[in-house]
């Protein structure tokens, strides 16, 4: 808990969230989100870790959830996204994992949409998990695959294990939505794994696309 940390690790964690609020509520002005596909419905977002920052882009964020690790960086994260009005759900698979999809699944049956970074916390990178398979599952929310791609310099690239991306100053980005992928109500676990490799086939498909034909997606008329 919070409560039995050290001062100087609450001092560390308050002003490390105030840095991070300070810059996305001045990135919000700079960034410049095209959205190619974006969903009419009830949705969840599937991403990848590094593409976090991609919540920037989500239109109605007063019914919107991330799915964000219960780790000190979670926290920092979790705590500097409510400046922008994006809510979160604590947890991953080391920490709070069943508690926070059965939260999770709760705030989807509240008719509520939700993101998850299906190779986060800690990676492998580029493999999706199969949480967001089971979430869809029982709660009949259809997953939304995304890609995101900027030619800019300030589409800013970190030497972390999931190559970590954030937008620094003005950048122009194009956020490419998949169709939406309905999960059936019973699965085995081996159609679980399908389900994994199909929705990661289809992420990878939509970030091929995208850098391939970004000019085009950029230019594309509102």
């Amino acid at each position: 808990m919070v409560s039995n940390r050290p001062i100087k690790e609450k001092f560390q964690l308050w002003g490390l969230t105030n840095l991070l609020k300070l810059f996305f509520l001045t990135e919000q002005h700079l960034l410049k989100i095209k959205s190619i596909n974006y969903p009419q419905e009830q949705f969840i977002f599937s991403m990848w870790h590094c593409h976090q920052c991609l919540v920037y882009g989500v239109k109605d964020k007063s019914s919107f959830y991330a799915l964000i690790s219960a780790s000190n960086d979670g926290e920092i994260i979790a705590k500097a996204a409510e400046c922008l009005n994006i809510k979160s759900v604590r947890g991953s698979t080391q920490r709070r994992g069943v508690a926070a999809s059965l939260e999770l699944i709760e705030k989807l049956k509240e008719g509520n949409s939700a993101g998850i970074m299906v190779d986060g916390p800690r990676g492998p990178k580029g493999k999706v998990k199969d949480g967001i398979i089971n979430i869809a599952k029982i709660t009949g929310v259809p997953i939304v695959p995304v890609a995101w791609h900027s030619k800019d310099k300030t589409f800013f690239h970190f030497n972390s294990w999931d190559r970590f991306i954030a937008p620094f100053g003005p950048c122009k980005t194009v956020a490419l939505y998949g169709n939406p992928i309905s999960i059936p109500s019973e699965l085995t676990k081996e159609e679980t794994k399908f389900w994994c490799e199909k929705i990661e086939t289809e992420m990878n498909n939509l970030q091929n696309d995208l850098e391939t034909n970004y000019d085009k997606y950029l230019n594309q008329p509102d």
